[in-house]
C-alpha cells in the first residue's frame, strides 16, 4: 500500500506548521535535558566522581524533568500551550547561564541537574501542542512525529563532547543558552494555539487516570520504554568511557548510534501499531528489550557486539514509545493529552532508576551487568502485566491486538468510567 497519500491526508487534517514547531521545540529540549550525561566523562574527571556519584548526578535531571511536567501542563492550561513553551524556553536559557557561571562543586552540579529538568518538562506540552490540531484517528501519528524529537538526545551526545573538548564542558551550557533562541523563533513564527480543549482539565481530571489500573499499567510500561531510552542515553557515554576505554568524544559518538535508532523508529512504531495493534507491537518490543539488555550485561568484553546489541535495543525502545502512545488515544479518547501527560510524567521517572542502578552495581558488585539484568527483569515483568490486562482491553476499548475499533468504542476516560449493569 502506498503510504504517501495517507501521509498527505494526515497533513491536510491538521496544522503542519504547528506540528513542525512542536517537533523542533521538543528536539532542542531533549538535547539540553541530557547534557550532563553527554558530558559525564568530562564532569566525572573534573570532580573525581565515584560510580555511585555519577549515577546520582545522571539521574537528577531525569527525575526533575518528570516532576516538572505536571506544573508546566498546568501553566499551559492558563496561558496556552504556545505561550507555556516560550516561558519554559526562557527559563532554560537562564538555567544554562547558571551552569556556565556557578557550577563549581558536586552540590552545584546536582542543582544544575534540577535546572536541566526544566528542559525535560517539555514532553506533555509538546505532544499536546503538536497533536491538538488533529482528529482522533490521526493523533497517534501526530504524537509519534513530535515524539521523534527524541532525536535531540542523539544530537546532544554527538555534539556536546567535541564542544566540551574544545571550549571546556561548562562553556557548552553557554552555547545551549544561545541555541535555545532557535526553537523560540520557530515557535513564535510557525505555531498556532490548537482549538481543542483537551488540555483544559481540572487537577482532578489530570490525576484521574492514576486512580485506574490502566493508568498505572501504561505508566509502568512507559517507565521501561521511555525511561529505558532516556536513562540509557544519559548513562552510555560514561559506560563506554569507563568500560571500553574509548575517548570522551568516541563515547558520545557510540551513544549517538543507539539514541538515533530510538528516535528514528519511534514514528514507525506508531505507524505499525495503527495497523497491527499496540499490544502486539509492545509484546515484541518488551521481549527484544529484555533479551538485548541481558545480552549487553554479558557481552561487556566486546565493544562491537555491545554497540550492535544496544542499537537493536534502542530501536525496540523507540518502537515501544510509539506503540504505547498509539494506545493512549484509544483508551482515553476525550482526554488524550491529559492522560498522556500524566503517563509521561510517571513513566519518565523510570529513567532515573537506570543510572542509579548502574552506578550502584559498578560500585558494589564491580560490574555494570547487575544494572542491565535488573532492567531486563523489569521488562519481563511489564510484559506479563500487559498480557494479563490486554484481555480486558480487547473486550472494552480496543480490537484484538490493540488496534482501533472500527465500531463505536466503549467510552472510557478519566472523566467518566462506565458502570456495570445490574443483572
Amino acid at each position: 500500500m502506498n503510504a504517501m497519500p495517507h501521509f498527505q491526508n494526515f497533513l491536510r487534517a491538521g496544522h503542519s506548521p504547528t506540528l513542525f514547531a512542536a517537533f523542533v521545540y521538543f528536539s532542542f529540549s531533549c538535547c539540553i535535558w541530557v547534557l550532563n550525561g553527554a558530558m559525564a566523562p568530562f564532569i566525572g574527571e573534573t570532580f573525581d566522581l565515584s560510580p555511585a556519584q555519577k549515577g546520582l548526578m545522571l539521574s537528577v535531571p531525569i527525575i526533575a524533568g518528570a516532576l516538572m511536567r505536571f506544573p508546566l501542563g498546568v501553566l499551559a492550561q492558563y496561558i496556552g500551550r504556545k505561550k507555556a513553551t516560550l516561558v519554559e524556553m526562557g527559563l532554560i536559557a537562564v538555567a544554562m547561564l547558571f551552569g556556565f557561571f556557578f557550577v563549581h562543586t558536586f552540590n552545584d552540579l546536582l542543582a544544575m541537574g534540577v535546572l536541566l529538568g526544566i528542559a525535560g518538562a517539555s514532553f506533555g506540552v509538546a505532544l499536546s501542542l503538536g497533536s491538538g490540531w488533529y482528529p482522533p484517528q490521526h493523533k497517534g501519528l501526530a504524537m509519534g512525529l513530535v515524539g521523534a524529537g527524541n532525536i535531540g538526545t542523539a544530537v546532544s551526545v554527538l555534539v556536546a563532547p567535541p564542544l566540551a573538548a574544545w571550549l571546556g564542558w561548562q562553556a557548552v551550557y553557554a552555547v545551549a543558552a544561545g541555541a535555545i533562541a532557535i526553537p523560540m523563533v520557530v515557535m513564535i513564527v510557525f505555531a498556532k494555539e490548537p482549538p481543542d480543549v483537551d488540555a483544559h482539565a481540572s487537577l482532578r481530571e489530570h490525576v484521574a487516570c492514576l486512580f485506574e489500573k490502566d493508568g498505572w499499567a501504561f505508566s509502568l510500561i512507559y517507565g521501561v520504554t521511555f525511561g529505558g531510552f532516556i536513562g540509557l542515553t544519559t548513562f552510555l557515554p560514561s559506560y563506554y568511557y569507563d568500560q571500553f576505554g574509548v575517548s570522551k568524544v568516541q563515547a558520545g559518538q557510540l551513544t549517538m548510534l543507539a539514541a538515533f535508532m530510538a528516535a528514528a523508529v519511534r514514528v514507525a512504531g506508531g505507524w505499525v501499531s495503527d495497523r497491527w495493534g499496540g499490544v502486539n507491537t509492545l509484546t515484541i518490543v518488551l521481549c527484544v528489550v529484555a533479551v538485548c539488555l541481558g545480552g549487553v550485561g554479558f557481552a561487556s568484553s566486546s565493544l562491537v557486539l555491545t554497540t550492535l546489541i544496544l542499537m537493536v535495543c534502542f530501536a525496540a525502545l523507540g518502537a515501544g514509545n510509539g506503540a504505547l502512545f498509539q494506545l493512549v488515544p484509544l483508551r482515553w479518547p476525550t482526554t488524550t493529552a491529559v492522560a498522556g501527560s500524566m503517563i509521561g510524567e510517571i513513566g519518565a521517572l523510570g529513567g532515573g532508576l537506570v543510572p542509579n542502578a548502574m552506578g550502584l552495581s559498578k560500585q558494589y558488585l564491580g560490574t555494570y551487568a547487575g544494572g542491565f539484568v535488573l532492567f531486563a527483569v523489569l521488562a519481563v515483568i511489564m510484559l506479563g502485566v500487559m498480557r494479563v490486562m490486554q484481555i480486558r482491553w480487547t473486550r472494552t476499548w480496543a480490537e484484538k491486538g490493540g488496534r482501533a475499533r472500527t465500531t463505536a468504542p466503549v467510552a472510557h476516560s478519566p472523566r467518566t468510567m462506565p458502570r456495570r449493569k445490574r443483572a
